[in-house]
Protein backbone atom coordinates (compact mmCIF):
# COMPACT_ATOMS: atom_id res chain seq x y z
CA UNK A 1 0.00 0.00 0.00
CA UNK A 2 1.65 3.71 -0.83
CA UNK A 3 2.15 5.83 1.80
CA UNK A 4 -0.52 8.68 2.89
CA UNK A 5 -0.03 12.05 2.69
CA UNK A 6 -1.62 14.24 5.02
CA UNK A 7 -1.69 18.12 4.12
CA UNK A 8 -4.22 21.26 4.94
CA UNK A 9 -7.15 21.30 2.70
CA UNK A 10 -7.48 23.88 -0.11
CA UNK A 11 -10.59 25.09 -1.62
CA UNK A 12 -9.36 23.15 -4.92
CA UNK A 13 -10.05 20.09 -2.66
CA UNK A 14 -13.52 21.13 -2.57
CA UNK A 15 -14.83 18.73 -5.64
CA UNK A 16 -13.67 15.76 -3.91
CA UNK A 17 -14.60 16.74 -0.69
CA UNK A 18 -18.24 17.39 -1.96
CA UNK A 19 -18.01 13.66 -3.60
CA UNK A 20 -16.77 12.25 -0.25
CA UNK A 21 -19.65 14.40 1.81
CA UNK A 22 -22.01 13.45 -0.34
CA UNK A 23 -21.75 9.72 0.01
CA UNK A 24 -22.01 10.03 3.67
CA UNK A 25 -25.15 12.06 3.52
CA UNK A 26 -27.03 9.65 1.40
CA UNK A 27 -25.45 6.59 2.45
CA UNK A 28 -24.81 6.56 5.58
CA UNK A 29 -25.48 7.78 9.67
CA UNK A 30 -22.53 9.67 10.63
CA UNK A 31 -24.33 13.15 9.28
CA UNK A 32 -28.07 13.90 9.95
CA UNK A 33 -28.05 16.35 6.90
CA UNK A 34 -30.49 14.56 4.27
CA UNK A 35 -29.21 16.28 1.52
CA UNK A 36 -25.79 16.52 0.33
CA UNK A 37 -24.93 20.47 0.17
CA UNK A 38 -23.46 21.61 -3.15
CA UNK A 39 -19.60 22.41 -3.75
CA UNK A 40 -20.48 26.28 -3.26
CA UNK A 41 -22.18 25.27 0.23
CA UNK A 42 -18.73 23.42 1.22
CA UNK A 43 -16.44 25.88 0.49
CA UNK A 44 -18.32 28.71 1.99
CA UNK A 45 -17.89 26.19 5.11
CA UNK A 46 -14.55 25.66 4.68
CA UNK A 47 -13.80 29.20 3.95
CA UNK A 48 -15.67 30.02 7.45
CA UNK A 49 -13.61 27.23 9.14
CA UNK A 50 -10.34 28.57 7.88
CA UNK A 51 -10.75 31.96 8.81
CA UNK A 52 -11.67 31.14 12.07
CA UNK A 53 -8.19 29.51 12.29
CA UNK A 54 -9.50 26.26 12.83
CA UNK A 55 -7.80 23.02 10.93
CA UNK A 56 -9.19 21.17 8.41
CA UNK A 57 -7.05 18.41 6.71
CA UNK A 58 -6.81 16.00 3.89
CA UNK A 59 -5.86 12.50 3.35
CA UNK A 60 -4.12 11.75 -0.29
CA UNK A 61 -3.24 7.88 -1.67
CA UNK A 62 -1.74 7.73 -4.75
CA UNK A 63 -2.68 11.43 -5.81
CA UNK A 64 -6.18 11.06 -4.66
CA UNK A 65 -8.02 12.36 -1.78
CA UNK A 66 -9.28 9.69 0.41
CA UNK A 67 -10.19 11.67 3.66
CA UNK A 68 -10.80 14.76 5.16
CA UNK A 69 -10.85 15.49 8.64
CA UNK A 70 -11.61 19.42 10.67
CA UNK A 71 -12.44 20.84 14.04
CA UNK A 72 -14.62 23.94 14.34
CA UNK A 73 -16.40 25.54 16.85
CA UNK A 74 -18.14 23.32 19.38
CA UNK A 75 -20.46 26.37 20.33
CA UNK A 76 -20.61 30.22 19.04
CA UNK A 77 -20.80 31.54 22.46
CA UNK A 78 -17.17 32.85 23.75
CA UNK A 79 -16.75 31.05 27.27
CA UNK A 80 -16.37 27.39 24.32
CA UNK A 81 -13.57 28.87 22.42
CA UNK A 82 -11.02 26.24 24.13
CA UNK A 83 -13.53 23.57 22.98
CA UNK A 84 -13.49 21.99 19.33
CA UNK A 85 -15.86 19.62 17.29
CA UNK A 86 -14.49 16.92 15.20
CA UNK A 87 -15.59 16.01 12.18
CA UNK A 88 -13.78 13.23 10.06
CA UNK A 89 -15.48 11.57 6.61
CA UNK A 90 -13.22 8.94 4.70
CA UNK A 91 -14.08 7.97 0.83
CA UNK A 92 -16.28 4.90 1.10
CA UNK A 93 -13.61 2.54 -1.17
CA UNK A 94 -10.47 3.55 1.40
CA UNK A 95 -12.19 2.74 4.56
CA UNK A 96 -10.55 0.26 6.70
CA UNK A 97 -6.99 1.54 5.33
CA UNK A 98 -6.13 3.53 8.98
CA UNK A 99 -7.01 6.58 6.90
CA UNK A 100 -9.58 8.11 9.39
CA UNK A 101 -6.89 6.94 12.52
CA UNK A 102 -4.08 9.10 10.64
CA UNK A 103 -6.13 11.56 9.63
CA UNK A 104 -7.35 11.88 13.61
CA UNK A 105 -3.92 11.73 14.80
CA UNK A 106 -2.99 14.80 12.96
CA UNK A 107 -5.46 16.48 13.82
CA UNK A 108 -5.65 16.08 17.45
CA UNK A 109 -1.75 17.57 17.24
CA UNK A 110 -2.47 20.52 15.48
CA UNK A 111 -5.17 21.46 18.19
CA UNK A 112 -2.73 20.22 21.00
CA UNK A 113 -0.39 23.18 19.16
CA UNK A 114 -3.02 25.79 19.17
CA UNK A 115 -3.70 25.64 22.55
CA UNK A 116 -7.40 24.03 22.49
CA UNK A 117 -8.54 22.12 25.91
CA UNK A 118 -11.15 19.88 24.65
CA UNK A 119 -12.05 17.91 21.46
CA UNK A 120 -15.68 16.81 20.99
CA UNK A 121 -16.57 14.27 19.28
CA UNK A 122 -20.80 14.39 18.40
CA UNK A 123 -21.39 10.95 16.44
CA UNK A 124 -24.72 9.96 14.76
CA UNK A 125 -25.68 7.00 14.89
CA UNK A 126 -23.53 5.98 18.07
CA UNK A 127 -24.18 2.38 18.90
CA UNK A 128 -21.29 0.80 20.65
CA UNK A 129 -20.13 -1.40 17.13
CA UNK A 130 -19.96 2.11 15.51
CA UNK A 131 -16.60 2.50 13.56
CA UNK A 132 -16.48 5.93 14.74
CA UNK A 133 -17.20 5.23 18.42
CA UNK A 134 -14.35 2.51 18.40
CA UNK A 135 -11.87 4.98 16.44
CA UNK A 136 -12.27 7.62 18.97
CA UNK A 137 -12.17 5.15 22.10
CA UNK A 138 -9.02 3.88 20.58
CA UNK A 139 -7.42 7.12 20.38
CA UNK A 140 -8.28 7.44 23.83
CA UNK A 141 -11.85 9.89 23.75
CA UNK A 142 -13.91 9.30 26.78
CA UNK A 143 -18.14 8.50 26.88
CA UNK A 144 -19.67 11.92 27.72
CA UNK A 145 -23.40 10.77 27.13
CA UNK A 146 -25.64 9.67 24.83
CA UNK A 147 -28.50 11.35 23.41
CA UNK A 148 -31.44 8.82 22.38
CA UNK A 149 -33.56 8.82 19.32
CA UNK A 150 -32.45 12.26 18.63
CA UNK A 151 -32.29 12.00 14.60
CA UNK A 152 -34.60 10.28 11.85
CA UNK A 153 -32.87 9.20 8.96
CA UNK A 154 -33.00 6.06 6.71
CA UNK A 155 -36.20 4.91 8.08
CA UNK A 156 -35.38 4.79 11.88
CA UNK A 157 -34.15 6.85 15.15
CA UNK A 158 -30.59 7.43 15.39
CA UNK A 159 -29.05 7.88 19.00
CA UNK A 160 -25.99 10.59 19.42
CA UNK A 161 -23.11 10.21 21.25
CA UNK A 162 -21.25 12.41 22.83
CA UNK A 163 -16.87 11.61 23.26
CA UNK A 164 -14.79 13.90 24.61
CA UNK A 165 -10.67 14.22 24.69
CA UNK A 166 -8.95 16.05 27.03
CA UNK A 167 -5.74 18.76 25.59
CA UNK A 168 -3.05 20.11 27.16
CA UNK A 169 -4.52 19.35 30.99
CA UNK A 170 -8.13 19.77 29.97
CA UNK A 171 -9.88 21.44 32.66
CA UNK A 172 -7.19 21.18 35.21
CA UNK A 173 -5.19 24.10 34.54
CA UNK A 174 -6.07 27.74 33.45
CA UNK A 175 -6.42 28.11 29.75
CA UNK A 176 -2.69 29.52 28.36
CA UNK A 177 -2.95 33.57 27.55
CA UNK A 178 -0.88 32.44 24.28
CA UNK A 179 -3.13 30.08 23.10
CA UNK A 180 -4.31 30.51 19.65
CA UNK A 181 -8.24 30.38 20.79
CA UNK A 182 -6.94 33.02 23.48
CA UNK A 183 -5.83 35.32 21.12
CA UNK A 184 -8.41 35.06 18.74
CA UNK A 185 -10.88 36.04 21.19
CA UNK A 186 -9.00 39.52 22.62
CA UNK A 187 -8.35 40.56 18.64
CA UNK A 188 -12.23 40.18 18.71
CA UNK A 189 -12.98 42.27 21.54
CA UNK A 190 -10.35 44.59 20.62
CA UNK A 191 -12.55 45.00 16.93
CA UNK A 192 -15.61 45.18 18.78
CA UNK A 193 -13.94 48.07 20.92
CA UNK A 194 -12.96 49.72 18.32
CA UNK A 195 -15.94 50.37 16.58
Amino acid sequence: MSPLEIRPATLADMVRLTEIYADAVTSGTASYELEPPTQAEMASRFNDMVKGGYPYLVAIREGTIVGYAYVNAFRARPAYRFIVENSIYVAPEAKGGGIATALMHALVDQCEQLGFRQILAVIGDGSKSSPSVRLHEKLGFQHAGTLVGTGWKHGRWLDTVLMQLPLNGGNATDPDPQSEPEIRFREQLRLKTAD
